[in-house]
């Protein structure tokens, strides 16, 4: 069995978890998600902890249900704590303004890119040169950050650009005659 399948997950105060047999849904304080459950794993609650089983012997049924219990730990985590995603904005009069379920960037173009937050995101400006993505769903916070980064990704030459707070840009040496 899958070394991650193994591990249960305790379920914190605050949050309640309903398993049936097709979806697995978990609310809590920050909010609720709802994810369908594969058809090779089989998922018990048994007093505030959560157990994975793979429903036969297959390779496929083992991975999943590793992979399913490493997803509902992210939703558990996700709507207790929730998660968060920091960018930073670099260059000569780079500006980032959060307006609502709007983010609006001035990142060097002749028009400022503006990216509407679908519902269950927020997003904070705490500088202009600073965007702070936080929501309970890891995959659409990931997901977005990824999306406003592209609007203008860190070029090697000066590094100016949209980065995470954690990446590491290296700079490149320029061309020699």
């Amino acid at each position: 069995m899958s070394r991650v399948g193994k591990m249960s997950i305790t379920v914190p105060q605050g949050v309640d978890v309903s398993v049936t047999e097709a979806q697995i849904s978990v609310k809590g304080a920050k909010g609720t998600l709802v994810r369908p459950v594969h058809r090779l794993v089989k998922v018990s609650n048994e007093s505030g902890k959560l157990s994975f089983a793979p429903t036969d012997d297959s390779a496929a049924a083992n991975a999943m249900s590793g992979t399913v219990r490493a997803l509902v730990n992210n939703m558990v985590n996700g709507v207790s704590k929730g998660f968060e995603r920091k960018l930073n904005l670099v260059g000569v009069g780079f500006r980032a303004q959060a307006t609502g379920q709007k983010l609006n960037l001035q990142i060097g173009f002749s028009h400022p890119v503006v990216k509407d937050m679908p519902e269950g995101i927020k997003v904070e400006c705490p500088t202009q040169t600073e965007v702070l993505i936080k929501g309970a769903d890891r995959q659409v916070v990931g997901q977005l950050a990824a999306e406003v980064r592209a609007f203008r990704p860190p070029e090697p030459y000066k590094g100016k650009g949209i980065r995470y707070s954690d990446e590491k840009v290296t700079i490149k040496e320029t061309k020699k005659k």
